[in-house]
């Protein structure tokens, strides 16, 4: 009877608790599909701190001194003294000339000085005969007047035999030419049997190896910026300035350099200051006519907001960061960047040291997603004021870029 009274209530209740059990069941399975969508990210706090900063510009690494060497006299090469690449000694002989014809001219030369001397000679015996003869005024005051002048055009003339052979045996010298400094020789030095025309024909270059410069240009406006290169070495008010070089293999050199001179007006053709930095050389690893990375480093920005450079995503003529909001979704920010300082950017507007910035996972990622975010440091990421030592995949950064668009 009881249940035949109440089975309708009974119904009732039964029917209310099995659709709670399905919302309760409906709202489980719910956050369990949202954590499961949640995109997952790495991310970092914004550093804030001083940024020293570093200007880059493209340099060659030119000689010290240079010498091309030439022959003072012109023949044919008869023999050589050195191979190309060695290093040599300052006033280490290089070259033979066939001496052959300056041999006979040294001859020539001797021989025209002798027969002037002894003309001269002989005059000199006729004065002094007829100075006698005029003190007993043998003869007249003329005679003796036109003989002295004899004697002096005989002086003259065995004066310039002498200077003659001077210069034969001058010439005859030079036939063996010499290292004019110490240093490397080039290997596109002259073979023997080369004909040498004097003052015209490079023989071989000759190159001091340690220390060496390292040249490179900066615009007009890094100019007015740095103002003085003087200043700039020195550090008046700011600090040395560190001049430091990569090389085309991408290692840093391992000695610091230092600016030693800087062009006095502008190149018209370009705008821009040649400047050399000295670089000290002892085991010869710079050679010159290599191409280097000269990098200055001294100015320091305080205070700085920085951002990995992977964090930056480029959309035209924007920047953009993904940051992580309040509500846990994913956010883009409009952000306007500064200098890159090795791993970073430093970020001039659109974020503040309290943002938390994405740093991985951003290919295939948009603004509005739910993020499950997993915080590193910078140290684990590997990231640096000096560079980015992290591998970095082009396509992943073609794939951020795009997902700009959609942010």
């Amino acid at each position: 009877m009881f249940f035949a009274k109440n089975k309708k209530p009974l119904a009732i209740m039964l029917t209310l608790a099995l659709s709670a059990s399905v919302l309760l069941a409906g709202c489980g399975s719910s956050k369990q599909q949202a954590a499961s969508n949640a995109t997952q990210v790495k991310a970092m706090k914004v550093l804030q701190q001083d940024a020293p900063i570093t200007s880059e510009y493209a340099g060659q690494v030119v000689g010290k001194d240079e010498v091309k060497v030439q022959s003072k006299v012109s023949g044919k090469i008869v023999e050589k003294y050195f191979h190309g690449g060695e290093h040599v000694d300052a006033g280490q002989p290089l070259y033979r000339i066939d001496s052959r014809q300056y041999e006979s001219a040294v001859l020539q030369a001797q021989a025209n000085l002798a027969q002037s001397q002894a003309t001269l000679s002989n005059a000199q015996t006729d004065l002094y005969r007829d100075q006698e003869l005029l003190n007993s005024d043998a003869i007249s005051e003329q005679t003796v007047t036109t003989q002295q002048a004899n004697v002096n055009a005989y002086s003259a003339a065995a004066a310039a035999n002498q200077a003659l052979v001077q210069k034969a045996q001058q010439d005859l010298d030079d036939t063996v030419i010499y290292a004019p400094m110490s240093g490397q020789v080039s290997v596109d030095d002259v073979a023997v049997g080369t004909f040498a025309t004097a003052g015209n024909t490079n023989l071989v270059t000759i190159g001091t190896v340690d220390p060496v410069f390292v040249q490179f240009s900066i615009s007009e406006a890094e100019y007015l910026k740095f103002r003085n290169i003087q200043q700039m070495q020195s550090g008046s008010d700011r600090g040395p300035l560190d001049v430091t070089v990569r090389l085309s293999d991408g290692t840093m050199y391992p000695l610091d350099g230092r600016i030693v001179q800087a062009d006095r007006a502008l190149a018209q053709n370009t705008g821009t200051l040649s400047i050399k930095a000295l670089f000290p050389n002892p085991n010869g690893l710079l050679l010159p006519g290599m191409f280097a990375r000269v990098r200055l480093t001294g100015e320091t920005v305080p205070n700085a907001i920085l951002v990995p450079q992977r964090a930056v995503q480029q959309l035209l003529d924007k920047s953009f960061v993904m940051v992580v909001g309040d509500d846990g979704k994913s956010e883009s920010r409009a952000v306007t960047l500064g200098q890159q300082v090795g791993s970073y950017y430093i970020v001039k507007d659109g974020l503040s040291a309290n943002d938390t910035v994405i740093v991985e996972g951003l290919s295939s990622l948009t603004e509005g997603k739910d993020l499950a975010v997993t915080m590193v440091t910078p140290d684990e990421m590997g990231f640096s004021f000096e560079e980015d030592t992290t591998p970095y995949d082009t396509m992943t950064n073609s794939s951020d870029s795009s997902s700009g668009s959609n942010s």
